[in-house]
C-alpha cells in the first residue's frame, strides 16, 4: 500500500506507495533528506514523514490525523490501527498523546521500513509493525480498533491519488474493523467529497481539518462524532496540539 503525505502549496502532501492491488505503478523514489534540523522522508518527490530528533515534533497534517485520538476517553484508547505508516509521524503523534495505546502501523514498503528505523527511530515508538498491503490486512485481520488512521496515496508528485479499491471495498473492510464508538481519519487531497460519501454509514456526522498552507484535509467521522468545537477544545487543551490550531480551520461535512 502507500504511506501517508503532507502535501506542501505548490504540490500536495503526504502520500504512499502502490499497494499490491495496484500493481501497474513503478516502484517509487525513496530519499532522506535533512532540512533545519529535522528528517524528513520524500517518497515520489512528497513529504510523507518528518521528525526533529530529541521530540515528537512533526508537522501539522500527521498531529491533526492524530488528534481526534484526544476525542475517546482515555479506557478506550486501547488500540490504533495505522494504514499507510511511512516512517511514523502519525504513530509518534499518537504515541505522544497516549503513551499506553496499543498501535499497529502497516506499511507496504521494506524500503521505506529500513529508513524509518534508521534515521527516525521507528522501533521506539513500541508500535506493531505490519510489513505488507493494507487491504491484505483488512481482508484478513480481525481486530477491531478504537481509532483508524487512513493515510493512503498512491502516485508521483503531481498526480498524487488514493488506491482504487479504498472507496468501496476498503472502506467496508475498514468499518468491519471500528469498535463502535470508534473514529476513521482520512488524510484526503483531492478525493474529499469520494471519502465523505464512503465515510456516511459510519455515523451522521463528519468534520474536516482543513489545513492551511496545505491541500490536505483531514476527514474525521464515527458514531456519535461531536462538533467541530469539541475537536476544538479538545485541541486547545494539550500543549502538543494546540499549536496547530491556528493552522486549521474545523468544518462540518
Amino acid at each position: 500500500m502507500t504511506a501517508g503525505r503532507q502535501h506542501e502549496p505548490a504540490t500536495g502532501g503526504g502520500q504512499g506507495r502502490p499497494s499490491a492491488s495496484d500493481v501497474s505503478h513503478p516502484r517509487p523514489r525513496v530519499e532522506i533528506r535533512r532540512v533545519r534540523g529535522a528528517v524528513e522522508l520524500r517518497i515520489d518527490g512528497t513529504q510523507a514523514s518528518l521528525h526533529r530528533p530529541g521530540g515528537a515534533l512533526t508537522g501539522v497534517v500527521w498531529w491533526a490525523l492524530a488528534s481526534p485520538m484526544l476525542l475517546l476517553r482515555p479506557r478506550r484508547r486501547r488500540r490504533a490501527l495505522l494504514l499507510g505508516l511511512a516512517a511514523g509521524s502519525v504513530a509518534r503523534a499518537v504515541r505522544a498523546l497516549d503513551p499506553t495505546a496499543g498501535i499497529v502501523g502497516v506499511e507496504l514498503d521494506p524500503e521505506v521500513v529500513r529508513l524509518a528505523r534508521r534515521h527516525f527511530g521507528l522501533d521506539r515508538l513500541g508500535i506493531e509493525l505490519v510489513v505488507g498491503d493494507a487491504l491484505e490486512f483488512l481482508r484478513h485481520d480481525r481486530r477491531r480498533f478504537d481509532l483508524i488512521v487512513e493515510d493512503l496515496f498512491i502516485g508521483p508528485s503531481r498526480s498524487v491519488r488514493k488506491p482504487g479499491w479504498l472507496l468501496g471495498e476498503g472502506y467496508r473492510l475498514i468499518r468491519r474493523r471500528l469498535r463502535p464508538g470508534g473514529y476513521v481519519v482520512s488524510n484526503t487531497i483531492h478525493e474529499m467529497p469520494g471519502i465523505v460519501r464512503a465515510m456516511r454509514p459510519f455515523g451522521n456526522r463528519i468534520v474536516s481539518l482543513d489545513v492551511r498552507g496545505h491541500w490536505n484535509r483531514v476527514t474525521v467521522c464515527g458514531r456519535d462524532l461531536p462538533l467541530p468545537r469539541a475537536l476544538r477544545r479538545a485541541l486547545a487543551g494539550r500543549a502538543e496540539t494546540s499549536r496547530i490550531l491556528p493552522r486549521i480551520a474545523l468544518r462540518t461535512r
